[in-house]
């Protein structure tokens, strides 16, 4: 699996010829979006849905899938759980977070989360093998509070999300500190390859240089 992150939530997933993308973006926000074909986009933020709003699955003219809302799918052999976080969202908008399994792995990814509210979500991010978190801080999860659910969740690995990045238009902190609020350490990588076998005991901590 090779994981490749294009600033704020946005991640390329490459997995047994699949193309994954996760909360893509527009240029408006300062970042270039990520290019090229991909099969499945998920976002965990969309409109609130009601009777004038499509439905939360559909399938665009170039045949790649769209998930915009929460709910149990499975597209070409990679399984994907949604779950509404409905004490995070608003009348607007509804926030969701999602795990994909894939090469006998659990990615779980928080989104947009701004306020770790609904517990019962927990019980689902179980046995979450890499764990996509706000590292940030507002408007999503603040540094300390990211650093307790991780220890609720307790990941193998931690890839961290929302942060500021060269271009970025919106105010974000530096990654650094959300790793000297949490008291961990980890060097900038390219991109993210691994393996289910390369996974260990003691958490790792991962941050990837924004593709451009």
């Amino acid at each position: 699996m090779v994981i490749n992150w294009y600033g704020e939530g946005c991640f390329k997933i490459q997995t047994g010829g699949l193309t994954i993308v996760v909360d893509p973006f527009d240029s408006s926000i300062g970042l270039t979006p990520p290019r090229g074909k991909s099969d499945i986009v998920i976002k965990t933020l969309m409109p609130a849905i009601d009777s004038e709003t499509s439905k939360p699955m559909a399938a665009t003219d170039s045949e790649e899938q769209v998930i915009s809302g929460p709910g149990e799918y499975e597209i070409k052999g990679v399984v994907i759980n949604g779950w509404p976080l409905m004490q995070d969202s608003s009348e607007a908008y509804l926030k969701s977070v999602f795990v994909i399994e894939a090469e006998e792995m659990r990615l779980g990814f928080v989104g947009h989360m701004s306020e770790f509210k609904d517990q019962e979500v927990l019980e689902e991010l179980e046995n979450i093998d890499i764990l996509f978190v706000p590292a940030g801080g507002k408007p999503f999860l603040e540094q300390e509070a990211a650093g307790k659910l991780i220890r609720q969740i307790d990941p193998k690995m931690i890839v961290c999300s929302f942060f500021a990045t060269p271009g970025l238009k919106r105010k974000a902190d530096e990654v650094a500190v959300f790793l000297k609020e949490n008291g961990y350490k980890s060097e900038e990588q390219e991109k993210l390859t691994i393996k289910k076998k390369e996974l260990t005991d003691k958490m790792q901590v991962v941050i990837l240089k924004n593709e451009r």
